[in-house]
């Protein structure tokens, strides 16, 4: 049963308050080796672009996918923080605050692909089949109350049914902000200038993604910053008409200058409250974002472009538009007036020619999992007395805590030499189909989740269920995830880019099953072993 929102209509004040601030205190700023460098007044001039990216934060996120999902021949892949899936406000700001950043709606993640899939034919949006194995890299904090979790997991989910290499983090306790080493604020904290330090490296983690290994990041950043004016970008040649800030920003590295060299371009998105007018926030973002610094080493451009607030109450916090403000009902397709503001300056930076070629098609192979090998495991939280499970064949494979007070877990088998040498894998997924069950598992403790482990060959010495399978080490764990279902079948989020390069070409691979913390009390589920689980691999 869906929640009812608290609040029967929504009205228009500041309604739409991505970045609210929370009552957690601030913590101390991160130190930095240098002072940043200043803006200086310029004009974007043309490089030599070898690929282009999107990032962002919040708002930011939400317009990141519209970019990447609306111009596909242009962006190579996209890189998220705590924001949902392409056009998930369908144009409308009660979803948006309440389906798209709340749950108290269902989102409606088959409603939004086929829209996709159907902009797509009409050539309002690039071909969708460009997304198939993109990198997409998406982030979300346990303790982000803004834009809940299911959000960003349903983003993942969105991706990963148009082919995308998905890439989500979800371990860290972070509020709702861009995730920094030199976050002043401390990771759990929601509150200006919302850019966190949650002890990893984010940035490293998201540019290796996107463009593959990176080089380590200077000390601080040595190129410059250049203002230009936005208004001449912009359809219609005012800024403040379309909530966008008369100034944007370009962080030029030295090793760019010369606009012969090829360099990526990056196009990062802050989100509400963070624009550069925003109550004076200035350049706060950009100096705490870290990618200046990656920028240095590796051949990277980034463009900041900026929004701002209306005099209205359409946008009083200056963010980007996701939910059709403004009367904008184009505002995640072409045409859309801030995404083509943007694309004006890609283009005005040579990132606009053309984009990158489609790839060949995928082709997909269903692999049932191996009766004869599956089976379960419980043993006590501590892993002591492990056990194979014994009701398999009347009940099903069990996950979660059992009235025994043991924790289960399921070992799947496939036959992964089935998938033709010298392929390349860009995706795989398990789908599995509920039997039975008692109690929320995902529910106990709040936030648990069913993860996926993976291991290249056996857990065991034979393939079959044995107990040391319980707690055997895995080649790659925490791979995917099996969201939370109470009936019928679901299918987990991609298997990382490592757990693809774990799945053994020339026999078998086996997967666990496990909550990533045992029920606090009785609750599990048994998954139905007819029809078997199965593992859908796509290869090209």
């Amino acid at each position: 049963m869906k929640r009812t929102p608290r609040f029967p209509r929504l009205r228009r004040l500041a309604a739409l308050l991505l970045l609210a601030a929370s009552a957690a205190l601030p913590t101390s700023p991160t130190a930095r080796a240098a002072v940043p460098p200043a803006p200086t007044p310029g004009e974007l001039r043309p490089h030599t672009i070898s690929a282009a990216y999107t990032a962002g934060i919040s708002s930011g996120g939400y317009m990141a996918t519209q970019l990447h999902v609306a111009y596909s021949g242009t962006f190579a892949g996209s890189a998220v923080f705590a924001a949902g899936p392409y056009d998930c406000a369908r144009g409308d700001l009660y979803r948006a605050q309440y389906a798209c950043m709340k749950t108290y709606q269902d989102l409606g993640l088959d409603a939004l692909e086929r829209t996709t899939r159907d902009l797509s034919a009409q050539g309002l949006i690039d071909p969708v089949a460009n997304l198939s194995g993109d990198p997409v890299y998406v982030f979300s904090g346990s303790g982000d109350a803004t834009v809940e979790r299911p959000v960003a997991a349903a983003l993942a989910a969105y991706y990963g049914r148009f082919g995308a290499r998905v890439r989500y983090d979800a371990t860290t306790a972070a509020g709702h902000a861009w995730i920094s080493p030199l976050g002043p604020n401390g990771c759990t904290v929601t509150q200006s200038p919302y850019v966190s330090d949650c002890g990893i490296d984010a940035e490293r983690d998201l540019l290796g993604h996107l463009t593959g290994p990176v080089n380590a990041p200077a000390p601080a950043p040595t190129g410059s910053l250049v203002r230009f004016d936005q208004n001449r970008y912009v359809p219609g040649g005012s800024a403040s008409a379309v909530s966008m800030d008369g100034s944007g920003f370009l962080y030029e590295p030295a090793a760019c200058s010369d606009t012969a060299v090829p360099c990526r371009l990056l196009v990062a998105l802050h989100g509400c409250k963070q624009g550069y007018s925003y109550q004076s926030f200035g350049t706060k973002f950009i100096d705490t974002a870290y990618l200046d610094e990656y920028a240095d080493t590796n051949h990277l451009l980034v463009l900041y472009p900026q929004a701002v607030p209306t005099t209205t109450l359409d946008n009083p916090n200056g963010c980007w538009n996701w939910w059709g403000y403004l009367g904008d009902g184009a505002y995640a397709q072409h045409g859309g007036r801030q995404i083509e503001a943007i694309m004006n300056m890609v283009r005005a930076l040579g990132g606009g020619g053309g984009g990158t070629e489609p790839p060949s098609p995928a082709t997909t192979v269903t692999l049932p999992s191996l009766d004869a090998q599956d089976g379960y495991v419980k043993a006590a939280p501590d892993g002591s007395g492990a056990a194979v499970g014994t009701l398999e064949g009347v009940s099903g494979l069990a996950l979660g805590r059992g009235s025994d007070g043991r924790d289960n877990r399921t070992l799947l088998s496939f036959d992964t030499s089935r998938i033709p040498a010298g392929k390349e894998v860009v995706r795989a997924y398990v789908t599995a189909a509920r039997a039975s069950g008692s109690g929320d598992p995902w529910a106990s403790p709040a936030g648990n989740r069913l993860l996926l482990d993976v291991r290249t060959g056996c857990f065991g010495a034979a393939c079959t269920t044995e107990p040391s399978d319980w707690s055997a080490p895995a080649t790659v764990p925490g791979a995917a995830e099996l969201p939370a279902f109470s009936s019928g079948t679901r299918a987990s989020t991609d298997l990382s880019p490592a757990a693809l390069a774990a799945l053994d070409r020339t026999g078998t691979t086996q997967l666990r099953l496990r909550f990533a913390t045992t029920p606090t009390s009785t609750a599990y589920l048994f998954l139905a072993t007819a029809p078997r689980p199965t593992l859908t691999v796509e290869y090209r």
